[in-house]
């Protein structure tokens, strides 16, 4: 038993640096959110720099009402008080009886520190990118109108995490299966999605419903979580549970980089249109995204979808962040502009959530919420913007080497 295990983890370090090394990814949802996963914080100079600031350099600090921030970090604090540097200061949010915006204000000029979250060449413009919680049409069985199938994860999906052996491994997971002795890649989009299209699919018996569009569940992975509307009227959260390890790829790039779309079209709404006027390719452009994503239900009763964190996240006041540049749940200042737009849109937002295409230092996905509002800021939304990342009094930054 002791010779298969050590196979099999020297298998999945091989497989790591030879397939897939992808970190963690879209809006990871943990049956108990782990605590073990926020401070200490160690950040890779290679990825970001945190430089102490002053309150006053925050552009619209002032200005901005937080209070709908502040209910999203309560819920933070849900899992941030077990934690030494976190404790004091989420015990004194919770007991606080005046909420008014400037005691708010005060709160966190008098607990916090920020620190501007800087790239590795010292640059402080990073992209803001959106996304949001879409509604899509379903059913609990398949037909000729529901025919594209959610899949919960499989059984012989191997996901492991090595960071406590080898702690340079850290934020990043092992995606694979087992074929006979050896760990192999898992299988991709196109494999997958050929399969139930032939009904000879190796996840048949694992499908939570059935959706009517597949353009609609090709955008349910990549926001990775949702509500389907089933023929009798009720609504079914589903949300992220796990992914099959290939690296996500943008397929709007992909058109752009091909000529079949401008820049400023390779929006959500642009492909979508793309994908109407050219069905027959659809398939094709949709496998070139080798990333995909299982699902499971989650609560009718949640205020929102669950975020990495595992609390429901707040429409425009949660982000998804890379942790391992700016630590899960902590309050974050966002300076950026509203999509399309030169639209000041300076905020205080709570990073609740993560992204596979959401790496490095100043990056971020602004949550819009539900609805087609928030669709449409989401699908639009590329803009350029700066980052401060507050931290209760007493934190240290540490840096790794390189």
């Amino acid at each position: 038993m002791k010779n298969q295990l050590s196979f099999l983890i020297i298998s999945l370090v091989l497989l790591l640096y030879a397939c897939s090394t992808e970190p963690i990814v879209p809006v990871v949802a943990p049956e108990k959110p782990s605590v073990s996963a926020i401070p200490p914080h160690i950040i890779s100079p290679d990825l970001a720099v945190l430089k102490i600031a002053k309150w006053d350099t925050l552009p619209g600090w002032i200005a901005d009402d937080i209070r709908p921030a502040w209910d999203a970090f309560l819920g933070s604090c849900m899992v941030l008080r077990n934690h030494n540097l976190w404790g004091e200061v989420c015990a004194l949010a919770g007991s606080m009886k005046n909420r008014d915006n400037a005691t708010l204000h005060q709160f966190f000029e008098h607990h916090f520190v920020p620190y501007q979250v800087l790239n590795p060449d010292g640059s402080s413009d990073g992209l803001i990118t959106g996304y949001y919680e879409p509604l899509l049409k379903g059913s609990r069985k398949p037909s000729k109108q529901y025919r594209f199938p959610l899949y919960a994860r499989p059984d012989e999906l191997l996901v492991v995490d090595l960071s406590e052996i080898y702690p340079e491994l850290k934020g990043f997971r092992l995606r694979g299966r087992l074929e006979g002795r050896k760990v192999v890649p898992y299988y991709s989009r196109s494999e997958i999605e050929n399969e139930a299209i032939n009904e000879t699919s190796r996840l048949q018996g694992y499908e939570i419903l059935w959706v009517k569009d597949a353009v609609e569940l090709f955008f349910l992975h990549i926001q990775g979580s949702g509500r389907v509307e089933m023929e009798s009227g009720e609504i079914v959260r589903v949300g992220y549970h796990e992914q099959n390890g290939h690296p996500y790829k943008s397929i709007g790039k992909l058109l752009v980089d091909r000529g079949e779309l401008s820049l400023d079209k390779a929006s959500m709404q642009g492909i979508k249109e793309w994908g109407r006027q050219n069905p027959d390719r659809l398939n094709e452009l949709l496998h070139q995204n080798p990333s995909y994503v299982f699902f499971r239900e989650q609560p009718a009763s949640l205020s929102g979808p669950l975020g990495a964190l595992g609390v429901p996240l707040t429409a425009g006041r949660s982000i998804a962040i890379d942790p391992r540049t700016i630590p899960q749940g902590s309050p974050v200042f966002l300076s950026t502009t509203w999509p399309n737009s030169s639209k000041r849109l300076d905020r205080l937002m709570v990073a609740q959530d993560t992204g596979g295409a959401i790496k490095g230092g100043v990056r971020a996905d602004f949550f819009w919420g539900f609805g087609d509002e928030a669709a449409d800021y989401a699908g639009k939304m590329k803009q350029i913007g700066k980052m401060w990342v507050l931290m209760p009094k007493g934190y240290v930054p540490l840096t790794q080497a390189p």
